[in-house]
């Protein structure tokens, strides 16, 4: 079993019929640039479950093509658009499902809160020593548009019970309770707040046009915890460029953002750097589930988290 660091490997080091190897082939939670070209370490040849890192570098989603014992790829991260494709034939793709929730969920309402009552411009102003008073908006009475509702969407709903807001849920495809994704451009006008939380496939790159962007209700708020190429980044910087739209992104693209990009400029948008999910409780519970599903693994036990189809 090879796994990405020592905070990895303290969780499933002891578990039957189990040794553990760490291997740090790209970037981890906390690091800012790649590790570089590491070579394939020989016990590759003997690796039947892979913990890829949160930031993988190319030579990690590689390191897959040595490993002709595999059978389980486990990825820290809620979305697998990144190594799918690298997956070899008959090898289960599981990912962390349910362990990033309540991050997630805070940090779009954190989001929200912030950008509506003006928290990025106070804090300017707090920098320079300014008391600057100004009303500001607020979310009570808004309509939140959450696009992609899956466990996420869920419990960023569960956390604004009690702000006096109207939910309304969009996924692929419609059940109870939740439209259709065919559906978002009757809803768009409506919504004060759209969240995107959708994942990335070929279906949703770009999801968010110019079209999209223009359905939008003038001043509403882009709240984007997907990825950051579910927008069309400069379709966005037209539309808060002229101020008729706000956004609060945590990701973006391109990614990492330069730091001569015209998004950072922007009025209206707030950014950070695809922290949403970077807390002690997601780390606890990712490595909690990559120690259920190695003793699964090992028992011949069912998989949770399997990727069937597209996502």
């Amino acid at each position: 079993m090879w796994v990405p660091a020592d905070w990895v490997a303290a969780e499933v080091t002891g578990l039957p019929d189990t040794d553990v190897e760490i291997v740090a082939l790209g970037r981890d939670v906390g690091q800012t640039d790649e590790v570089g070209d590491v070579p394939i370490p020989a016990s590759a040849a003997d690796v039947e479950f892979y913990v890829p890192s949160f930031f993988p570098s190319p030579a990690s989603i590689a390191a897959m093509r040595q490993m002709p014992r595999l059978r389980v790829v486990q990825t820290l991260t809620a979305g697998v658009d990144w190594i799918r494709p690298n997956v070899p034939p008959g090898v289960a793709l599981c990912n962390a499902r349910g362990a990033h929730d309540a991050a997630t969920a805070e940090w779009v309402v954190a989001a929200m809160l912030g950008a509506l009552r003006g928290f990025p411009r106070f804090s300017v102003e707090q920098a320079a020593g300014r008391w600057a008073y100004q009303a500001t908006d607020q979310l009570a009475t808004k309509t939140v548009l959450i696009v992609g509702y899956g466990s996420i969407g869920a419990a960023v709903e569960q956390r604004l019970a009690g702000f006096e807001v109207t939910v309304t849920r969009v996924a692929r495809r419609a059940r109870p309770g939740v439209a259709a994704l065919s559906e978002l451009t009757s809803l768009l006008p409506q919504a004060d707040v759209v969240v995107l939380l959708v994942p990335f496939t070929p279906q949703t790159a770009g999801m968010v046009d110019s079209r999209f962007l223009a359905a939008m209700k003038d001043g509403a708020l882009l709240v984007n915890a997907a990825r950051g190429a579910v927008v069309d980044t400069s379709a966005l910087v037209a539309e808060v460029s002229s101020g008729r739209l706000r956004a609060a992104l945590d990701v973006t693209d391109p990614e990492p953002l330069p730091p001569d990009h015209e998004l950072w400029s922007q009025p209206g948008v707030f950014i950070t750097p695809h922290v949403a999910a970077s807390t002690s409780v997601s780390r606890q519970r990712v490595a909690g589930l990559v120690r259920e599903q190695a003793a699964a693994c090992t028992r011949g036990e069912p998989l949770r988290n399997v990727i069937t189809d597209a996502y």
